[in-house]
């Protein structure tokens, strides 16, 4: 079973890759989000060539092969662009076996309770809680997630005295009964984290994501040392030296890998693995409704330490209007809960509508590489 072609559907946001086999397999994964159109270029310029003739069975080989002839270039565009070959062959894994990934990594359904998820720091703490209750009354979520601080703000606010009203304004509205969860997204000195931390604290929110710049992880680790709520991080990383320290120094309470930030499922499953060596939980980080969802969904409904929830965007056509009509079934999310199909592979079809407007490009055995 050798890989004999690597296609690439782009668009500025969103890139499928489709890999094909000897054998007649065919694959569906997905690179990085975002400037996909240039992590496409990197698939062709620096994976493909390592790939091509490759066995499509031992993903694991394929993985260590890149990062080998690459270790002069590793950094997140290799891994962004990793992810597309990795997820494809995976898909191609499951057909093969007749089984979901859900399924070959361990699991039984692909299904797993979320968060709604908010993306927005321009919005207001009234207009955001008025949103998240009535999603809360329509699709049943039981967890919340909301922006604090400013994105990298070096302690300062989105304006002064947003992270204080929102935080109450969401729990009086969504009541006592819910769990809250925020992001800081990198925002605060050590001080300020634990100064924040506190009243986060006092409104019995529980879970405090990237509260330092996250490659400060001395700064993290002395937050999550001074705070008793969960603080988690760890989305941007996909270096395993820094996980190891991450894990080992307990820097956070929780581990947030990004699948595709990380280059694939063979690599986020090592760090997961680390984490539970560790008694830490792992919840992944999916920002966005592309594929890096549904893959979050199969992993999390599969290995032993998995957190509380996956995280699901609510951002509509308006803000991310790139993440939707990608495949099909969709998303469906009932009493919190998302059920994807029990079927081989991703249990998805990549729809054609949206192949039409991608831009496309080709290696195989016959090409340059």
């Amino acid at each position: 079973m050798i890989i004999t072609s690597i296609e690439t559907f782009s668009t500025d946001n969103v890139a499928l890759v489709r890999l094909r086999t000897n054998d007649g397999d065919e694959g569906w994964g997905q690179v990085s989000p975002y400037n996909a159109d240039i992590t496409s270029q990197v698939v062709h310029w620096q994976v493909a060539r390592h790939v091509l003739g490759l066995d499509a069975s031992d993903i694991e080989a394929v993985t260590a092969t890149v990062l080998d002839r690459e270790h002069k270039f590793q950094g997140t565009y290799l891994y962004r662009a990793l992810c597309g070959i990795d997820t494809a062959l995976w898909d191609i894994r499951g057909k093969r076996a007749g089984k979901s990934v859900c399924h070959l990594l361990g699991g039984k359904t692909p299904s797993f309770p979320v968060y709604a998820s908010s993306m927005q720091r321009e919005i207001t703490p009234e207009a955001e809680a008025d949103r998240m209750l009535a999603l809360k009354e329509q699709f049943g979520y039981q967890s919340f997630k909301f922006r604090i601080a400013r994105e990298c703000g070096h302690d300062e606010d989105q304006w002064p005295g947003r992270t204080e009203k929102i935080v109450k304004i969401m729990r009086k509205t969504l009541g006592d009964d819910v769990i809250l969860l925020v992001d800081a997204n990198s925002g605060y000195t050590p001080a300020k984290a634990i100064e924040v931390g506190r009243l986060l604290t006092d409104y019995g929110i529980s879970h405090f994501e990237e509260p330092c710049p996250y490659w400060e992880l001395d700064w993290t680790r002395q937050v999550t040392e001074a705070l008793d709520i969960d603080v988690t991080g760890g989305e941007q990383d996909n270096n395993m030296s820094v996980w190891k320290h991450m894990i080992s120094s307990h820097a956070i309470d929780i581990v947030q890998p990004d699948i595709c930030y990380m280059g694939g499922i063979t690599r986020t499953l090592q760090v997961a693995a680390m984490a539970r060596l560790a008694d830490i939980p792992c919840t992944l980080h999916s920002a966005n409704l592309s594929l890096v969802t549904l893959f979050s969904i199969h992993l999390m409904s599969a290995i032993e330490n998995a957190g509380k929830y996956v995280e699901f965007s609510i951002e509509g056509l308006d803000y991310y209007p790139w993440q939707y009509h990608i495949f099909s079934p969709n998303y469906k999310i009932r009493d919190g809960r998302v059920n994807l199909a029990d079927t081989p592979g991703w249990g998805i079809e990549i729809n054609p509508e949206w192949i039409a407007l991608s831009d496309y490009q080709i290696s195989d055995t016959g090409s340059r590489f």
